[in-house]
């Protein structure tokens, strides 16, 4: 590291001198042709990024747990933060650097070097999102669509299975194919360690890039790990593949950034969290989106995730993340701990672009299933006050019970898409009482002819009336994959 200091000392020639030191927030005295966001190397070896220059100095952030002492020298290095992205980091766990975390030195010959924090693709670099991003859970395909290059919000209490969605998604995901970035923010090593073994044990691993910073370590290195995510995404991106980031979770990685911010006193705002943590956030979000790549097209589908406190979905932070994502799906703690799986409340959930990605079929379902469930829920009211049901409320209660079993999904159960409409169109037919679709969707998988036969009829129908009847015409040949 002392061979690294004097070579960048002899390229730029300023050096400077650490004069207070308030956890990872170093003021340093001198650099004066030093720029805001440019990596500064100490003669101990860390390293830091500028946040901040004013009259005295300049602020400078520590990417280390083992902080600088007063008077350590440092010196500039005329590069903004940057980090050696290939496509060697599949499989792999990474810190906010992009070094391996089991300490394993890799090759990175012809490795691209992307900066941290760059300025997002204008609109002219974009295109209309289109394509459909399948989560295998047909609460969230049916009722809450996703398309791809779009961000939709995760919020929900802790506990309450937003882990279980996104490791579904992501299954669903790597095993089309697509790539996938998950950044652990600040989370327990033991909850990385489980990471790093789930994505092992369902074989999705070498298509997995887990970016992972732990509570142990320094703010600062908190603070960029959704940065570092973004960048390797982006680096996919360019080679015209679909990635899919998950970013867990934003509202720790807010809590870090006041903590930075307060260490070098900025102006506290509502909650005490810095006026500028509305722009850090969307400014790394709306790095994502589907952009033109070549001739073609590649999409950066990012699930940002937030918790809330007791359902309180109108926090500071959770409002601003809901204003400048796509959409949100809300875990609700009340369906949860009723027994629903995922307990989504579609309700309260939102897509704002997930619809153009439908087919015609898709969209009937998805109104019909709300319509549904909308009738559902009032009837349920009714019932609180004693009232007496007549036929037609029974039907609505009946029907409503069995689109909720068509819900209730085991834990990291897939659903196929084409499945999902078939399953509704069966359970409208009087066909199917809700259970086991799982093991339609595992036929799927197997079964060739019947997957050819299942893409057939619903790319066929425009309509879930037009569906309902032909599978009434022919109910055995559906049911029989239902056992």
């Amino acid at each position: 590291m002392t061979t690294d200091f004097q070579t960048m000392l002899r390229k730029t020639g300023e050096v400077g001198y650490a004069r207070k030191v308030i956890h990872e927030v170093v003021e340093i005295e001198g650099l004066p042709g030093i720029r805001l966001g440019e990596t500064v190397m100490f003669e101990t070896g860390q390293i830091g990024q500028t946040i901040a220059l004013n009259e005295e100095g300049v602020e400078v952030l520590v990417l280390s747990v083992v902080s600088v002492r007063s008077g350590t020298k440092a010196v500039r290095t005329g590069e903004e933060m940057k980090i050696e992205v290939g496509d060697a980091l599949l499989g792999k766990t990474v810190d906010v650097l992009g070094k391996p975390v089991d300490g394993v030195l890799m090759d990175t010959q012809g490795w691209d070097k992307r900066a941290l924090d760059v300025v997002p693709r204008g609109i002219g670099q974009r295109q209309r999102i289109t394509r459909r991003l399948v989560t295998g859970a047909s609460v969230v395909d049916q009722m809450v669509p996703i398309g791809k290059g779009q961000r939709e919000l995760v919020m929900g209490d802790r506990k309450t299975g937003k882990s279980q969605l996104l490791m579904q998604t992501l299954i669903c995901q790597a095993n089309r194919g697509n790539i996938c970035v998950y950044a652990a923010i600040g989370k327990k090593k033991t909850e990385i360690l489980k990471l790093e073994g789930f994505l092992k044990e369902n074989k999705v691993a070498d298509r997995t890039v887990l970016v992972a910073t732990s509570s142990h370590e320094s703010a600062g290195q908190i603070f960029l790990c959704p940065y570092t995510a973004m960048t390797v995404a982006e680096h996919f991106r360019d080679q015209g593949k679909d990635v899919l980031v998950i970013l867990d979770d934003m509202s720790a990685h807010a809590q870090f950034y006041r903590e930075l911010s307060l260490l070098s006193r900025k102006f506290p705002g509502r909650d005490s969290y810095p006026g500028d943590i509305f722009h850090v956030h969307s400014k790394l979000l709306e790095r994502a989106g589907n952009f033109k790549v070549g001739q073609g097209e590649a999409s950066i589908t990012c699930l940002p995730v937030v918790e809330t406190v007791m359902g309180d979905i109108t926090g500071y932070i959770q409002t601003n993340l809901m204003s400048m994502t796509d959409g949100h799906i809300y875990f609700d703690s009340d369906l949860f701990y009723r027994g629903r799986r995922p307990a989504i409340n579609p309700f309260v959930s939102v897509t704002r672009v997930g619809r153009q990605t439908q087919t015609p079929l898709g969209r009937d379902v998805g109104r019909v299933l709300l319509e549904l469930l909308n009738s559902y829920e009032k009837t349920q009211s009714f019932l609180k006050f004693g009232a007496e049901l007549g036929e037609n409320s029974r039907q609505v209660l009946a029907i409503g019970e069995k689109i909720l079993a068509l819900f209730d999904q085991p834990q990291l159960s897939v659903i196929e898409a084409n499945i999902q409409p078939i399953l509704v169109g069966l359970m409208m037919a009087g066909l199917w009482d809700g259970l086991n679709g799982v093991k339609m969707s595992l036929n799927y998988q197997n079964n060739q002819q019947f997957r050819e036969s299942a893409d057939e009829i619903v790319a066929k129908h425009q309509s879930l009336n037009s569906l309902v009847e032909e599978l009434r015409r022919n109910p055995g040949a559906w049911q029989r994959f239902l056992t």
